[in-house]
């Protein structure tokens, strides 16, 4: 894993200095502390920081082709590279390393645009032709490696962060206030947006081609597509993705540096444990973390699995500094970001960095296989609305929703508001409000009147609604779940993972997201999927003859801090002072104080919105005014 800057000035005979790019490429030394590589040329200038996995002595990067004019800097790795490296020597390429990042330029020679295509891996890849002068960015399928850019009359800057972005002179700063609108509705930024108005994130499955005379334009390369499912008995489907994974978990094994694995106790990283012990002929080195309080820690069946498949387990029970760790985190994300799982995943890969370079995660199996609990109270609330008219469902639901109390207190069964709030709308809206963190009755009291002015109507639902029109499927599981893959998982989960152990120089591998798999779980019919209560069920029927019940058939936990505590004790002064000693002109004090009493006061849980306001405020105070650190 590493991390890649640049700047390609239109104008040909533009210089570059060094220094400059040098500059960008200090700003995300964690992301490749290993080595520096930077390349100027007339109008272009790349930069690049190493962290070394494959072909320790000759993966230098850039890298160009033999007559250096056409150069390519990778961030991640590419599984197929071995295959594509035999094709292109048996069709004349002369290649002079074993990394893959080489591999890359000659199958541009040969392919031209159509190369990202041929890739298995995580990347964003920057290639450089300058016979063309054209300049060209990739993302991979699902997001797993970030990559930003900002574009005027005269130059694109590019980089792996934001902050890379900000080391350059003359950066426009303007605030986007539809980006702020998506972050407290979402928790994160959907791409293309940024926090900043003239920066923009490549899409997921898009790359990007950048010409001389300043035009631009993005295309995609790759779709996943719930259109067609397929009629297998259930044993078929469980061996196929049995074997899939397996051969998923395989390629990502390869490594000239300690490889190992996260290892939470849950099924997706247990799934990958199982797979890993099954393919290594020596110990799988594992790496978990627990909190003191019970009902955050997971570390037993952690442990459970750990001595199930004899890997060298290593566990720490980690007492969070919860007011050092907050700062820390809004560094590294450079734009506001709010799912609080970021902590224990910022700890666990600090943990496993003492013994490998290289982890295994879990992500991806809860979107591909219908695991999120939400996916259940979705489809309940469908398959009421197939059975009550929406002017019915409006008038009373709605009413309900404005009237019924929140009862933050009272058990599930009982919390009602936002569930009757849901049924009023149709499933999309519904969807919308069930995972939005100020819902869409709130919002509108977050905001002070001149902010919502600047918005000029703008919905988030918008958001996704672009791809909820765009799924090509009805079903409604498929639909939900397509939606989430093109927003949720590359924009809050990969983006946390990758800030998270990029901050300790880890890389983290997802078997679970390997495009071959994901496409053959896009043709499982969704009740397969979501049976009852069950969410991941015939992933789970897979793995049983492997994994004991008590680790297939356990509440789902999820990865979270004790936020309610924290914002009571451990954070209160802190979080206090962050929130109220700011007047903006976005955020409306009396409903933050109103917020804050409510959750200080004990009867309410209002962490998650507080959380949100704190990590904005945090990113206000190290980037607001264009600070990089």
């Amino acid at each position: 894993m590493c991390g890649l800057t640049g700047i390609f000035v239109y104008d040909g005979s533009a210089e570059i200095p060094k220094e400059l790019v040098h500059r960008m490429n200090e700003t995300i030394v964690h992301r490749g502390p290993d080595d520096e590589g930077v390349f100027v040329g007339p109008g272009i200038g790349l930069g690049f920081r190493r962290l070394s996995i494959i072909d320790l002595a000759g993966g230098h990067q850039p890298i160009s082709n033999e007559d250096g004019s056409i150069w390519v800097m990778l961030n991640g790795e590419i599984y197929n590279y071995p295959e594509l490296r035999k094709e292109l020597l048996e069709r004349g390429h002369t290649l002079a390393t074993r990394s893959d990042t080489e591999t890359i330029v000659h199958l541009y020679e040969e392919y031209g645009e159509d190369c990202f295509a041929r890739l298995r891996g995580m990347f964003a890849i920057v290639l450089w032709d300058s016979r063309k002068r054209k300049l060209l960015m990739a993302r991979d399928r699902v997001g797993k490696k970030p990559l930003f850019y900002s574009a005027d009359r005269k130059r694109i800057l590019f980089g792996s962060e934001l902050k890379a972005l900000l080391a350059a002179e003359k950066l426009s700063l303007d605030v986007d206030p539809r980006a702020i609108s998506d972050y407290f509705s979402f928790g994160y930024i959907p791409a293309p947006k940024t926090i900043y108005r003239q920066v923009c994130k490549v899409l997921p499955g898009h790359y990007v081609v950048v010409s001389a005379d300043g035009s631009l334009s993005e295309k995609s390369y790759w779709e996943l597509s719930f259109r067609e499912t397929e009629d297998c008995k259930e044993e078929e489907w469980c061996e196929r993705i049995r074997h899939q994974l397996c051969e998923a978990t395989r390629v990502r094994l390869m490594s000239d540096v300690p490889l190992g694995a996260f290892l939470s106790g849950g099924v997706d990283s247990s799934s990958i444990v199982a797979m890993m012990a099954h393919l290594m002929n020596q110990p799988v080195v594992t790496c978990s973390i627990g909190f003191g309080m019970p009902k955050f820690d997971e570390s037993k069946f952690a442990r459970q699995v750990a001595k199930q498949f004899h890997t060298e387990h290593h566990e720490q029970v980690v007492q969070p500094d919860a007011v050092g760790v907050v700062d820390k985190l809004a560094w590294h994300f450079d734009e506001p970001f709010a799912d609080s799982s970021a902590i224990p995943t910022y700890y666990v890969s600090g943990i496993a960095r003492k013994f490998v370079t290289v982890a295994l995660g879990g992500d991806g199996g809860d979107e591909n296989i219908a695991g999120y609990r939400r996916y259940f109270f979705d489809a309940m609330e469908n398959r009421l609305r197939a059975q009550v008219p929406a002017g019915i469902r409006s008038s009373i639901f709605g009413s309900l929703g404005r009237w019924y109390p929140a009862l933050a207190w009272a058990p599930r069964m009982f919390r009602a508001k936002a569930t009757f709030q849901s049924l009023a709308r149709n499933p999309l809206e519904g969807y919308f409000n069930s995972i939005s963190i100020f819902r869409p009755d709130e919002k509108p009291k977050l905001f002070l009147d001149d902010f919502r002015n600047q918005l000029k109507g703008y919905d988030s639902i918008d958001v996704l609604r672009q791809h909820y029109d765009r799924a090509d499927t009805k079903d409604p599981l498929s639909r939900i779940q397509y939606v989430d893959i093109k927003t949720y998982l590359p924009d809050d989960i990969l983006t946390k993972v990758d800030r998270a152990s990029m901050a300790v120089s880890l890389e983290v591998r997802a078997p679970l997201l390997d495009h071959r798999l994901m496409e053959m779980l896009a043709r499982i019919p969704s009740s397969l999927k979501l049976r009852g209560r069950e969410g991941k069920y015939i992933f789970k029927k897979a793995m049983e003859p492997t994994l004991p019940r008590d680790i297939l058939y356990r509440n789902k936990q999820g990865f979270a801090v004790p936020l309610v505590h924290w914002f009571r004790h451990e954070l209160k002064e802190m979080a206090h002072a962050a929130i109220f000693d700011v007047k903006d002109g976005i955020l409306d004090p009396r409903y933050l104080e109103k917020i804050w009493k409510d959750h200080q006061g004990g009867t309410f849980d209002r962490s998650a919105y507080l959380w949100s306001v704190l990590m904005f405020r945090k990113w206000q105070q190290g980037f607001g005014s264009g600070m990089s650190g």
